[in-house]
């Protein structure tokens, strides 16, 4: 059993408990990350949810969506363009409810995948389970600027120990996309769990080192937040210039909100009683 799979699927259910609180006319309104509005959000994420699905079960529509989206970015579209066009006209609660019940069941196909299966993808091929890690870490990522949207704090849960694993290994590819000499040592890391477990990653050291919240580390990764509205401590030059930079996601580079730009907002999203 691919256990991933399990997790992907708590930390949707986590963010589908948070859209189901909202009224009806909130989806419109714009987050902090781009503007997109949760539409756009909810869009984006299922998708992409789809095309993970497509590359393991259907290569082939995986191939033709891929062209439709780099036909797309030829004509200065987004691929936000191709998705809209893809999804049809849902919105809203209706739009919830695909996203839904697409994640629910698109889970138990990778549950039943050979972990090691190597799967199409934007970029690189991937292994079956990073893929649907991947898809964990882009619902834990897009639903920061909706539990922003909504002033709340999100409940974690170890399982995004599977977020922090992709920000470590994509430690040495977040220079290289930028083309940028990686260091040569990696910093030393000791994360609390939200469980309160220790998580250490890395040859120990009292020079190069991160410590912290695993919470706090996933969204510097993930670019939730820039390193400076966290209260993750780095030591040593590696550790500083890796979290200014740090990005587990695929494609080109991309710079870290700017600091204060991303925060817990005063609940303006529109929650029933």
């Amino acid at each position: 059993m691919l256990t991933q799979a399990i997790d992907f699927r708590e930390e949707c259910e986590s963010l589908y408990a948070a859209f189901a609180r909202c009224n009806d006319d909130w989806f419109d309104q714009a987050t902090q990350f781009k503007e997109w509005t949760t539409n756009d959000v909810l869009v984006h994420l299922h998708i992409w949810n789809r095309a993970a699905d497509w590359s393991l079960s259907d290569p082939e529509r995986f191939d033709s969506f891929m062209t439709e989206v780099r036909e797309a970015a030829s004509r200065g579209e987004h691929h936000q363009v191709v998705a809209y066009q893809l999804l049809g006209a849902a919105r809203g609660r209706a739009l919830l409810e695909q996203w839904h019940d697409f994640y629910l069941d698109m889970t138990p196909r990778f549950e039943a995948a050979d972990p090691e299966q190597r799967l199409k993808w934007a970029g690189p091929d991937m292994s079956a389970s990073m893929s649907i890690t991947a898809r964990q870490m882009e619902t834990w990522s897009h639903g920061q600027e909706i539990f922003d949207l909504l002033g709340e704090q999100r409940v974690e849960a170890d399982r995004i120990k599977n977020i922090v694993v992709l920000g470590v290994m994509t430690f040495g590819w977040t220079f290289a996309n930028r083309k940028i000499e990686r260091p040569a040592v990696k910093p030393h890391l000791r994360l609390v769990a939200p469980s309160g477990d220790i998580w250490t990653w890395n040859e120990p050291s009292d020079t190069e080192r991160i410590d912290g919240t695993a919470v706090d580390f996933a969204r510097v990764v993930t670019q939730v937040r820039n390193v400076a509205d966290t209260d993750l401590q780095r030591s040593g030059e590696s550790a500083k210039q890796w979290m200014a930079i740090a990005q587990c996601f695929a494609g080109s580079p991309v710079a870290p909100p700017v600091p204060g730009s991303r925060f817990k907002g005063p609940g303006t999203g529109g929650v029933h009683s």
